[in-house]
């Protein structure tokens, strides 16, 4: 449907946009004299006024259909209702203190419940020469 209304709507702005520029200048809007055109008689210019306003009045119809449509399926999104990621444990605020000394303490049990650090070896691993034939 959105598809649909969408090809609408553009076929809408170029006949729009075509019967703007067909339409007589009257002059002076930015120094351009009005002179003759493809159309001037008196009754062209009436149908192109209505035709103008009819595809103006569509125009806006359309582009409110299609702003309805967008926002139909889109919701109200809470910070509250995201699931937290997996392997993501909670933990309750520590009380008391300061934010900083609140973070430290957290700090804390992060790094007691993390697994330790893989060690180094011992002994520098030296590459082999190569070997001569």
């Amino acid at each position: 449907m959105q598809t649909v209304l969408i090809v609408f709507h553009l076929m809408i702005v170029v006949a729009l946009v075509a019967s703007v520029l067909l339409q007589r200048s009257e002059g002076g809007a930015l120094g351009v004299g009005g002179g003759g055109g493809f159309m001037t008689g008196r009754g062209q210019a009436n149908a192109l006024t209505r035709a103008t306003a009819i595809l103006a009045g569509l125009f806006f119809v359309t582009s409110l259909s299609l702003s309805i449509i967008a926002s139909y399926n889109r919701a109200p999104k809470s910070i509250l209702d995201t699931a937290v990621p997996a392997g993501v444990t909670t933990t309750a605020p520590v009380q008391g203190g300061s934010p900083l000394d609140q973070l430290k303490r957290l700090e804390q049990q992060r790094n007691s419940t993390a697994p330790a650090a893989p060690t180094a070896p011992a002994v520098p691993a030296t590459p082999e020469a190569p070997k001569s034939q």
